[in-house]
């Protein structure tokens, strides 16, 4: 699948994008550390497909300027108020991820566990990286995120290789490395299973370091494996 991030700073702003990518993605992912003033209950009330609620915390790569208890009481709302999915780092303390997880719960399958590491500095050893998709699982992540800085090409190759290595036990995973060192295996993550690709709604939006426009991913992912798709992405 592919997820379009929405990198707004105003309602207003966010809205328009929300419009825009919900024809383009399989999945929009509502950046709320982006937001100065930000109402969930309005962006939900304008969901046309599948939505991730994101409030990234500062210390992996976000936004966010508030308190602990503010920026995960935002993602319980966001369960409640219906999003598909709900993104939460594993450096969050762990009673309050757990206060996600019994809201996610409470939601009886309509929303997933996502639970997400960054590494920005760089790309560690493939122990470790296995060691980090390991806390994800334990604390019930039902879709771990693995994302490091690529400070070179093979960077990328360690982080993909949690892709087979997570899917030979049947569990969901998304892998791959940031960084302009990353573009490549951004493409790859996507046509070796990464459960989502991400991709910005165009140039100047994007959330990450070296994340490709929907247009440039679909059609590289086009050339690249002609006719294929990921399950229920629109290639």
């Amino acid at each position: 699948m592919i997820c379009i991030p929405v990198v707004a700073s105003t309602m207003e702003e966010a809205l328009s994008q929300m419009e825009r990518c919900f024809s383009l993605a399989d999945v929009v992912e509502l950046r709320m550390d982006h937001m100065t003033d930000p109402d969930l209950g309005t962006l939900m009330r304008n969901k046309k497909g599948k939505i991730l609620v994101t409030n990234r915390s500062g210390a992996e790569g976000g936004n966010f300027v508030g308190g602990e208890r503010e920026r995960i009481e935002m993602l319980k709302e966001a369960v409640r108020l219906g999003a598909d999915y709900v993104d939460v780092e594993l450096s969050t303390d762990v009673s309050l991820i757990e206060e996600v997880i019994a809201e996610v719960r409470g939601s009886e399958g309509r929303t997933k566990l996502i639970i997400s590491h960054h590494d920005l500095r760089g790309t560690p050893s493939v122990r470790e990286l296995r060691a980090r998709l390991s806390r994800c699982w334990r604390l019930h992540a039902e879709i771990a995120k693995i994302v490091t800085k690529a400070n070179s090409f093979q960077d990328n190759l360690r982080t993909l290789g949690l892709l087979p290595y997570a899917r030979s036990s049947g569990r969901a995973v998304i892998a791959f490395c940031m960084g302009e060192m990353g573009r490549a295996g951004r493409v790859l993550a996507a046509l070796l299973g990464s459960y989502m690709s991400f991709a910005s709604l165009e140039k100047g939006r994007e959330s990450a370091p070296g994340q490709l426009t929907v247009a440039e991913m679909r059609k590289i992912l086009r050339v690249l494996h002609p006719g294929g798709s990921e399950a229920g992405s629109r290639w």
